[in-house]
This record gives C-alpha cells, sequence and structure tokens, in this order.
C-alpha cells in the first residue's frame, strides 16, 4: 500500500492505529516524562531524598518500560511446588560450591558469624540461592524494571515507587550510572539481590575499603547479608527450623503458611504433633506444610530464625530452601575438614 492509502483507510477507520505500547516495544521517553503521575514522582522524589529534580528527569528519560518484567512479575518462581523449587535450589551443585566458597571466604565468613551472630552457612546459602555464588545477578536493567513496576504495575505501584526513588539516591550516593545496573526481574541488585532500599540501610563496609560495594566486593556483601538478618531480629545460636509429623489427622489444620511463630513447642506437643528434638516448651514455633511429592505433605516447625530469614525474602519455599541448602552446606564441609584431618600424618610422640 502506498501512504496515501493507507492514510485514508485511517482517516475512514477501517484499519485501526497501531498501539503506542506492546509487548517488548519501549515506549518513547518524551511520554513517560511528560505523564502526570511520573512529574509528581520526580516532585516528590526530589524533596524526600534531597536530590535535583533535573538529576532525576535526566535519569528517567533513559529509563524504558519493560513488559517481560511484568510478564516475570505474574509468573514468579516461587509459584511452583516445593519439590521442584528445591530440586532447583538445593542442588548437588549448589552445595558444593557453596563448600568450595566457604573455604575460599572462610576468615570474612568467621568474622562476620563472631560480629553478627548469623551462621556461615546460612550467608553462603543466601549468595548461593540469591546469585549461585555471584554467578547470576540478574539480566534485568534496574532502571528499567523499576521504573515499568512503579507506574505500569498497579498491584504494588506504591512499593516500587519508592524503591525506585531508593534506587536514584544510592546512584547519586554512590556516583554509578543507573542506567548501567542489572538486576532481577523485581529490581533486587548485587550478589545479595538487596532491593534499593535494603542496600542503602543495611549494606556495610565489612571489607573495610571505605566503601561500599555489593557487587564485587565478597567482604561487604557478606557482612552485609549478616547485617540484614541481624538488625531483623536474628537470635544467635538458636534453631531455625526441624522436621515434624502429625499423628492425628484432624489436627493437620494446624499446618499454615503464615511467616510468624504461632505457637509454642510444648502446645503443639500437647496438640499432637511428634517434634524429634527437644526443645523447651516455651519456645516460639510454626508449623508448616511443604509439597514432598504431588501426593505427600512434609510437616516441619519454623522457629523465630526461620521468620527473621522470610524477612530477607517472604517466601516460605524461600526460607526453607535456605535453611536446608545452609544445612548441607555445613555436613558437606564437616565430612570434607574430617577427611582432611584424618590424612594428615600423626606426630609421634617423643617418649
Amino acid at each position: 500500500m502506498t501512504r496515501y492509502f493507507i492514510l485514508l483507510l485511517l482517516l475512514a477507520g477501517l484499519i485501526a492505529p497501531v498501539a503506542a505500547y506492546t509487548a517488548n516495544t519501549p515506549v518513547k521517553t518524551m511520554a513517560l516524562l511528560q505523564r502526570a503521575d511520573v512529574q509528581q514522582f520526580i516532585q516528590d522524589a526530589a524533596k524526600t531524598y534531597n536530590l535535583d529534580p533535573k538529576y532525576i528527569k535526566r535519569v528517567m528519560a533513559k529509563a524504558r518500560l519493560d513488559q517481560s518484567v511484568i510478564d516475570a512479575m505474574n509468573h514468579p518462581y516461587e509459584a511452583q511446588p516445593w519439590y521442584l523449587y528445591r530440586e532447583h535450589f538445593v542442588s548437588p551443585e549448589r552445595i558444593q560450591a557453596g563448600v568450595a566458597f566457604w573455604a575460599k571466604h572462610a576468615k570474612e565468613l568467621k568474622r562476620a558469624e563472631k560480629t553478627y551472630g548469623v551462621p556461615a552457612s546460612i550467608i553462603v546459602a543466601i549468595i548461593g540461592i540469591e546469585s549461585n555464588y555471584g554467578k547470576q545477578r540478574g539480566k534485568y536493567s534496574v532502571l528499567n524494571t523499576l521504573t515499568t513496576l512503579a507506574f505500569e504495575y498497579p498491584a504494588r505501584s506504591v512499593f516500587f515507587k519508592k524503591e525506585l526513588a531508593e534506587f536514584l539516591a544510592l546512584s547519586h550516593e554512590e556516583k554509578i550510572d543507573p542506567a548501567q545496573l542489572k538486576g532481577s526481574y523485581a529490581g533486587a541488585l548485587g550478589q545479595p539481590q538487596f532491593m534499593p532500599s535494603s542496600y542503602r540501610h543495611y549494606a556495610v563496609d565489612f571489607g573495610k575499603d571505605n566503601k561500599i560495594d555489593l557487587f564485587n566486593n565478597t567482604g561487604d556483601i557478606i557482612g552485609s547479608i549478616a547485617n540484614y538478618l541481624h538488625e531483623n531480629g536474628w537470635q544467635a545460636n538458636q534453631p531455625i527450623a526441624d522436621t515434624a509429623d502429625i499423628k492425628n489427622k484432624d489436627n493437620q489444620g494446624l499446618a499454615n503458611a503464615e511467616r510468624k511463630t504461632l505457637y509454642t513447642v510444648g502446645e503443639l506437643g500437647q496438640r499432637g504433633v511428634w517434634i524429634a528434638t527437644a526443645y523447651p516448651a516455651d519456645l516460639s514455633v510454626n508449623l508448616l506444610s511443604l509439597e514432598k511429592t504431588e501426593q505427600q505433605l512434609a510437616y516441619w516447625l519454623g522457629f523465630h530464625n526461620f521468620y527473621v530469614i522470610t524477612r530477607y525474602n517472604g517466601s516460605l519455599l524461600y526460607a526453607m530452601a535456605a535453611y536446608q541448602l545452609s544445612d548441607q552446606i555445613a555436613s558437606l564441609r564437616q565430612q570434607q575438614l574430617a577427611e582432611a584431618d584424618h590424612k594428615k600424618p600423626k606426630k609421634e610422640k617423643v617418649s
């Protein structure tokens, strides 16, 4: 068709104009900046975070909306059943890599454990789940992701507008180009996959080089994860999770999907929940059920520290994967250390 003929058809209403925005098609920058909600955001963010509105506009001029981000948010990995989720994160490869990571960074991990009271195994497991020990840090533009979720994802727009503003403040403070950073489909960044607000609040200079880098500085990464859990109430030398069983089927309703501890150990024992390990009767706990197979449930106790892990990521599946991966990593490390110690030549006693 000639351009003239197409124009006539459009005027006659015989064909529909092409939509301004389709999946994977960037929205024009000017159209985005001219939106009233974006203009209001720029003014609010500038006032709240003491930023120059011109700086925010320059950054937002680089932003593009990304439909693939919304698609990913609507189909999160945590929507899978536990037995599939576990298979991905508590794998032999990730366990072996965790033991190797621990051996390489034992000094920093020991210092973090002593400083914050968080077990090295949990820190290692979280790095393993979040970025596979730095190998997978996310492929999405953090700027595009947060902009998309702030203005095109109504269900959580308030949360993501705040995170976008935090990201702008973080980029300005750390003097980094916000358009260059990659992260998750939710806007998390760095090896620990901190949201921008968490980066600004919990990240620490544990590497002691007068700057904070959660992308490449392993000391900062380890210390910041430990500080995050510590600040959210981690209790040193306290349990995280344990297996349980329900003998009386009438009591299966005790299991729930709440993050907080709703019972005490004594209470569950009185109501027919079998607990293998002896714990203080007044210890707070919750009872969880996870899909062991398509047809079978497994029952677990989640203590206060399990709840603290859900403050890092709200999914019960995530918290359980972190616990089980940490447990497997710690077991294999102890086994390898014992084997290495056994192979050492024994010193002869001097008579």
